[in-house]
């Protein structure tokens, strides 16, 4: 059994050290939030933070999870659903079919947190994840309300 630091609680799995943590997360944690896209680490689907910083779990094997290091999913990014990205993608309407959502919303989270005040320009510059429903001007849209409350 190994652990990980997980929405700030010590979880424990059995993984082995080459799966990706993505497939830990959804098959043995039950954190579905963290959806599978591309499996190449393209679309950004998968997108957590580790120690806040963006990563694509989809490509990262669990045992590249250093003890004491800190994931963060979709899950425990708000346990309300209040983060006030969260309420500006309500706000706007920001999903269609709301696949790439959870990605695009930890991607946003994570480019807030570094730059608070990024331009439109730093959005579209660290924002890569993948839309299908091609929502990036409402994505956009949203990033630029929070970081202007």
């Amino acid at each position: 059994m190994s652990s990980l630091n997980v929405n700030g609680q010590v979880r424990t799995h059995d993984a082995e050290p080459d799966t990706p943590l993505l497939w830990v997360l959804r098959e043995q944690l039950g954190l579905t939030g963290t959806k599978y896209g591309c499996g190449v680490a393209q679309c950004g689907a998968c997108t957590v933070h580790i120690d806040g910083v963006p990563t694509r779990s989809c490509v990262r094997p669990v045992a590249s999870v250093e003890p004491g290091q800190k994931i963060t999913t979709i899950e425990g990014l708000s346990p309300d659903g209040q983060h006030p990205l969260q309420k500006a993608w309500v706000a706007l309407d920001v999903p269609q079919c709301g696949f790439c959502q959870s990605g695009m919303l930890m991607a946003a989270a994570a480019l807030l947190k570094s730059k608070p005040r990024p331009t439109e320009a730093e959005v579209r510059e660290n924002i890569t994840n993948i839309c299908r429903c091609g929502t990036y001007n409402r994505v956009q849209a949203a990033i630029m309300m929070v970081s202007k409350a």
